[in-house]
C-alpha cells in the first residue's frame, strides 16, 4: 500500500515537472532559452551577393543584415533556420508563419504592405544595366536601340525597358540571370537588366571579375525591405537593429564583402521608413 502512495506522488511531480518544461519551451521572439531556441529567416537562396546557399553555408549582403539583426534580437548563428523564400511565396510564408522575418530583395510596395509590414528599409536600389567592361557604345538607356537585351522568363525589367525606353531593343529570351551571364561575355547578348544589387553579386563572382560593368543609369528605385506578418511586434525590434548596423559601419562593410568586387556605386543607407517612390 505505501509503495502506491509513492509511485502515484512520484507521478504527480513528474507530470508537474513535464507541464512546466513545455510551458517554457517554445517562445519564439527570445523569451526561452537552451538549445531549442531558434528563429526562421526566410532569404534567397540562388542570388550571389545577396543570397546564396553554398557548399560552406549561405552567404550575401541579406544574409549578413538578416544575421546581424537575429543577433540583436538575441540568437547566436546557430540558432538560425534559413529557409529559401522565393519571390511569390514571400507574402504567404509570412502570412503562414513559416518564418519570423524575411529578407530577400523583397522591395516595399503599397500592394505587399496591404499584405505584410516592412521593416527598413535597408538598401535602395535601382534597375539598371549590365554590359561588358570594354563596352563604350551603351551610355544610356536610348543606346539599347537595337541592342540585344537579355531577356528572363518571368522578369518584366527587359519588356518595361524596350517599352518604355528603347522600343528597339532586341529581347534575348533566357531561363535565368546565371544564363544570361555567359551570353553577355561572348557576345551573344549585349546587355542584362534587373536591381543594380543583383548585378553587382553576379558581376562579383570570382570567375567573372573584371569583366562587366553596371551601366549607372538608376531607371527605377527598389527599396529593400524586411519582411515580417502583419501587426507583428518584430517590426520595431528590427528597425532598431538595422539603426545599429548602419551606426556601428557593419552595414558598409556588408556592402563592401559582397558587392565591392564589382565597383557597386551603392546608395547610402536609407533612413528607417523613407521609401523612395
Amino acid at each position: 500500500m505505501k509503495l502506491r502512495k509513492v509511485s502515484a506522488a512520484s507521478a504527480a511531480v513528474l507530470a508537474l515537472a513535464l507541464t512546466a518544461t513545455a510551458c517554457g519551451s517554445d517562445d519564439k521572439d527570445g523569451g526561452s532559452s537552451g538549445d531549442d531556441k531558434k528563429i526562421t529567416i526566410g532569404i534567397k537562396f540562388d542570388q550571389p551577393g545577396l543570397g546564396q546557399k553554398t557548399p560552406n553555408g549561405y552567404e550575401g549582403f541579406d544574409v549578413d543584415v538578416a544575421t546581424y539583426v537575429a543577433k540583436k534580437l538575441g540568437y547566436t548563428e546557430d540558432q538560425i533556420e534559413w529557409k529559401e523564400s522565393k519571390s511569390a511565396d514571400r507574402e504567404t510564408m509570412l502570412q503562414r508563419g513559416d518564418v519570423d522575418f524575411i529578407a530577400a530583395t523583397y522591395s516595399i510596395t503599397p500592394a505587399r504592405s496591404e499584405k505584410v509590414d516592412f521593416a527598413g528599409p535597408y538598401l535602395l536600389a535601382h534597375q539598371d544595366v549590365l554590359i561588358r567592361a570594354d563596352e563604350d557604345k551603351i551610355k544610356s538607356p536610348e543606346d539599347l536601340n537595337n541592342a540585344k537585351l537579355c531577356s528572363v522568363t518571368g522578369s518584366t525589367s527587359a519588356q518595361n525597358v524596350k517599352d518604355k525606353l528603347a522600343p528597339k531593343a532586341q529581347l534575348q529570351p533566357y531561363p535565368t540571370y546565371s544564363a544570361c551571364l555567359p551570353g553577355l561575355q561572348n557576345g551573344a547578348i549585349d546587355a542584362l537588366t534587373t536591381d543594380d544589387s543583383i548585378l553587382a553579386g553576379y558581376a562579383a563572382q570570382s570567375q567573372f571579375k573584371g569583366k562587366f560593368k553596371l551601366g549607372g543609369f538608376k531607371l527605377t528605385n527598389e527599396n529593400y525591405g524586411i519582411g515580417v506578418k502583419k501587426g507583428s511586434d518584430l517590426k520595431d525590434k528590427i528597425n532598431t537593429a538595422l539603426e545599429a548596423m548602419v551606426s556601428d559601419k557593419s552595414w558598409d562593410k556588408a556592402v563592401e564583402d559582397n558587392f565591392g568586387p564589382a565597383n557597386y556605386k551603392n546608395e547610402p543607407a536609407p533612413k528607417i521608413g523613407d521609401v523612395k517612390s
